[in-house]
Order: C-alpha cells, then sequence, then structure tokens
C-alpha cells in the first residue's frame, strides 16, 4: 500500500447541540477552537439516538454503547432494549433453556430475585421488561420473588425514583396472593451501590453485595420509606447518590435464582464477576472473603463474550461483524486507542462490537490513563490533559495511521447534574482540541471530531409544573462531525446522517473498499484542494 494520511478521531463524549437552549453547557462554556472549527471547517450534524443506533424508536436516548458500535462498526444493529422487546414480545426469553432453568429452580419454594436499574430510561434497563418477567414467573409457577432496586436520576428525571417504585408496588400487589409473594428487599443509588464499571470502585460493589445479597444495612419498612427518610438526611441529594437501603433482612440465599435484568453490559459486568468469578485472578479481597450463597444466576444478556460473563443469559447479544478495526487490520493499516478508564472501553470493546482484546496484536495498540476516583465534578478537567499528553506522542512517532480516542468529560461530568462544572469540562476538551490540531498540522493528520451523544448540552428540563429541573441524562440531539485538515482535501455530501457513517468516511480516506452492509461515506474530494 502507498504512504497514507493518517487520521486523528477525537469523540467528546456527550457533546451535542441543543435544542431547548436550557441548561446548555456547551454554548455557555468557552470554546473558541470548537466555535472556529465549526465555522470554517465541513461539518454536519449527526443522529446519535434512537433508530439510528439500533434502538426502538426516536424517543430513545442515545448512550455511549451503541454509540460507539455505531461509530467503529459503520452498520446499525438491534441493540439492548430492542432485543429485549423482540424477546420478549415474541415469547421467546420465556422459551428459553435460561429461563426455564431459573424457573424451575425456584419451584421448591427457592426465592427468584431480581437485581437491576429501575427506571425506563431504556439506557441500562426497563422497568418493563421487569414486569413482563414477574407476570410470567408467577405464571410459571414461582411463589416468592424478592426485587432489589437500583435507582437511577441519572437516564430519567434526578428525583424521579419514587414514581418508579410506585408503579413496582402496584404491579406487586396485583400479583400478590395466597399463591405468589413479591415485594422490594433492598436498594440504593446506581452511583453508590452495585454498579460500578471498568473496575474504577469495587466498593460500590461490595455495598451492593452486603446490601443484595446478605442482606446487610440500614433497615426500613419499605422502599418509600428509606427514599424519603435519606433524602430528608441529605439535603439536595439525587437518586443516583442515595445511600444503601434494606427492607427485607433475608437476601439471598442456597438454592435461589438470580437475574440481573440490565440489559447493557458495562455496568453489569463487576456484579456478574462476584457472583460467577470469585476466584480470578485480580479480583478484590471482599469478593472471595464474603459469603457466597450456591444460586443459579443469570443476566438479561451476556455482557462479555470473550470471558463467557455470564455463563448464562436470557437475551443473544447482536453478533457484530465486519468493523473498522477488521477492515483496518486486513489493509495492514496501525491503529492507537486511548482514554481514561472511564471510556477507555468505548474505544476498544464497544468500538470493535462487544469483543474483548485485539484483532492484531502487531497493528493495534491500546493505552488506558486511569481516572481519578473522585466525583467528576470536583475534577470536571478529568483526564483530558494526560490524554492529550498521550495523543500528541503517539502522533510525533510516526508509527500509526489511525488513532482514535474519547474525551469524557461532557459525558461524566454531565451527569453530575452541576452546569458550572460541566461547563468548565467542556472547555477542558476545547484546550486539547487546540494543542491537537497544532500537532496535525505539524504532522500531516486529518482531524475528526465527532461525539457518540448528546448530555452536557441539555442540562436543565422544565417539570410538569413548569419549573426547571436538573437534567442528568442524556439528550437526543445532535452530534457535531467536523473535518480539520490544513490541505482541505474533503468536503461533506449533503445528507442525513447517523453515527455509522463515521466509519464508511474513514475507510473512504484510505480508499478502502466497505462491506456492502455498512452505511455510506459522508465524503468526496474538494476539487479545490
Amino acid at each position: 500500500m502507498d504512504k497514507i494520511k493518517p487520521v486523528l478521531l477525537v469523540v467528546m463524549d456527550g457533546i451535542g447541540f441543543s435544542s431547548t437552549g436550557i441548561g446548555d453547557a456547551v454554548t455557555l462554556a468557552n470554546t473558541p477552537v470548537l466555535d472556529k472549527l465549526l465555522a470554517e471547517c465541513p461539518n454536519t450534524r449527526l443522529k446519535a439516538h434512537g433508530e439510528a443506533v439500533g434502538l426502538p424508536g426516536d424517543d430513545d436516548m442515545g448512550n455511549s454503547e451503541v454509540g460507539h458500535n455505531a461509530l467503529g462498526c459503520g452498520q446499525v444493529y438491534s441493540q439492548g432494549a430492542k432485543l429485549v422487546n423482540e424477546a420478549i414480545e415474541s415469547g421467546k426469553l420465556f422459551k428459553g433453556e435460561t429461563w426455564n432453568e431459573l424457573i424451575n429452580n425456584c419451584k421448591n419454594n427457592n426465592t427468584l430475585h431480581f437485581i437491576g436499574l429501575l427506571s425506563d430510561g431504556n439506557v441500562h434497563s426497563n422497568i418493563a421488561h421487569l414486569f413482563s418477567m414477574l407476570k410470567e414467573a408467577k405464571n410459571n409457577g414461582v411463589k416468592q420473588a424478592r426485587v432489589h432496586i437500583l435507582l437511577d436520576g441519572r437516564d430519567v428525571p434526578a428525583t424521579s425514583a419514587l414514581e418508579y417504585v410506585e408503579k413496582l408496588e402496584n404491579v406487586l400487589s396485583e400479583l400478590n396472593d395466597g399463591n405468589f409473594n413479591g415485594r422490594i428487599a433492598s436498594g440504593g443509588g446506581r452511583m453508590k451501590v452495585t454498579m460500578d464499571r471498568y473496575q474504577a470502585d469495587w466498593s460500590m460493589v461490595e455495598r451492593g453485595w452486603k446490601t443484595h445479597v446478605l442482606g446487610e444495612g440500614r433497615k426500613f419498612a419499605s422502599a418509600k420509606e428509606a427514599i424519603e427518610a435519606l433524602r430528608g438526611e441529605n439535603a439536595g441529594i439525587i437518586d443516583q447518590d442515595l445511600p444503601p437501603f434494606v427492607i427485607d433482612e433475608t437476601g439471598i440465599t442456597d438454592g435461589d435464582s438470580v437475574i440481573l435484568f440490565n440489559f447493557r453490559g458495562d455496568r453489569a459486568i463487576e456484579i456478574s464477576m462476584a457472583f460467577e468469578q470469585r476466584a480470578a485472578a485480580g479480583m478484590p479481597d471482599f469478593v472471595r472473603d464474603l459469603p457466597n450463597p450456591d444460586v443459579i444466576y443469570a443476566g438479561m444478556l451476556q455482557y462479555d463474550g470473550d470471558l463467557k460473563l455470564p455463563e448464562r443469559f436470557l437475551v443473544n447479544p447482536p453478533e457484530i461483524h465486519n468493523t473498522l478495526s477488521e477492515l483496518l487490520v486486513k489493509n495492514s493499516i496501525k491503529q492507537y486507542a486511548v482514554s481514561e478508564t472511564q471510556k477507555y472501553g468505548h474505544v476498544t470493546y464497544f468500538w470493535n462490537g462487544n469483543k474483548s482484546g485485539k484483532f492484531s496484536d502487531e497493528l493495534e495498540t491500546y493505552k488506558e490513563i486511569p481516572s481519578d476516583k473522585v466525583s467528576f465534578d470536583e475534577r470536571p478537567w478529568m483526564k483530558s490533559a494526560d490524554i492529550t499528553d498521550d495523543l500528541i506522542e503517539a502522533l510525533k512517532s510516526g508509527k500509526y495511521d489511525f488513532l482514535r480516542c474519547n474525551f469524557p468529560n461532557g459525558d461524566m461530568v454531565g451527569h453530575t447534574g452541576n452546569l458550572d462544572a460541566t461547563i468548565t469540562g467542556v472547555e477542558a476538551v476545547d484546550l486539547s482540541l487546540a494543542r491537537l490540531m497544532k500537532v496535525c498540522d505539524a504532522c500531516g493528520v486529518t482531524l475528526i471530531i465527532t461525539a457518540d451523544h448528546g448530555n452536557a448540552d441539555e442540562m436543565l428540563e422544565k417539570d410538569k409544573k413548569g419549573n426547571l429541573a436538573v437534567r442528568t441524562a442524556h439528550s437526543l440531539n445532535k452530534v457535531p462531525f467536523i473535518i480539520y485538515d490544513k490541505e482541505k482535501e474533503y468536503k461533506i455530501i449533503d445528507g442525513n446522517y447517523g453515527l455509522a457513517n463515521v466509519a464508511p468516511t474513514i475507510a473512504k480516506m484510505f480508499g478502502l473498499e466497505t462491506p456492502a452492509s455498512w452505511e455510506k461515506a459522508m465524503i468526496k474530494k474538494n476539487e479545490n484542494a
């Protein structure tokens, strides 16, 4: 292959274009570099939610996982919620071997436990899936069910937990009779218990284990009582940060069945490891030391296909083939991927179609920069400078043809609900863009800037009464796609594009023929270049 011009892809996680103008940290931030790029460079806006990323409908917000699947794979697959919806509506889930094994295990008065995020945010879970399984479990002869609820306030309004608790309590009340007993057993905020990711803070999983499995912790008569009391004791606290609580001290015991009903993988892996891979190398001491009941455990999906985790799962994940990384490896194009811990898996595992490891050890290099273990609004710059330092070194080395990175600031700080801190986070990314542009100029590199979904662009919303309220969820807004190249080689073809059009565009820059299943490239050569 002739000498090719390197390409750097920057994913500004959670930075989109506001459609409301309310709580728009992106516009409020001082971003002279991003402003100049949008004013002077070829650019367009990409759809990053709903059907464009494989979700059921356009009311479904995108997320980093499906976003990076689309970015790295050049095609759209049915994802998470859509897969589960299809399996439940067709009855396939309830005819599966795993469901029947879980149910049959409970016909001798063992308890069926459900652990998961209690919301309809459709990012990690959907409460409707839980309701369907509870009803089918009773129909199948299960006598006793317990639900361990993780409170959201991140993909849904920040203090909406009681609405979801009431819905669940109503369903349980309708089901409960002399043949079935279902109740909420434990809970806590998703950023306090159970739902850690990328092994950034195993103490979250430890607290979850003690709460859900051992039934240890502060006792309340009901979830409603717990949430109201904990809110009263912690002024201004939002649902995702509520401490753990226990209602049923029995916990999870030998012989029970357990379903983790989250469908998204990143925050489901560690609790699954605690149930199934306690002896694995590198596991924290508490996983080995705490009591471990003998249960049948299953996930809604298999969260990591390479690790076979969990062993049992209710719905088969999408089988993603013909990714950009595979195409580049086949053409001997060297790749470099870097981010900090919070988004490292997104530029590797999710980018590669939910596959751990590399397609080629020789042609691919991955770098993880450890994230700070503090609330992101306390250090909203996160590791942007470190990621930029690392990228500059990689660019100057001349070793790589395609480089990619993720700056998590707009998403991770945005999720805290702290508007001022998120403005600072967006500004930190803008500073990094300035540094990278200079090096791209010097090294003859084409720079592409985009995002995986919106978040920082819409941090406030109006409640039912018209009052402004903190919004911590992703937005439904489009995201930027910008090409910066001092030689001005490319122009963007008019069209309606989504994240899946990015990989074909990168492939076209390298002069590669793309798989028939891929979306179209967005560019053509600029005749004036």
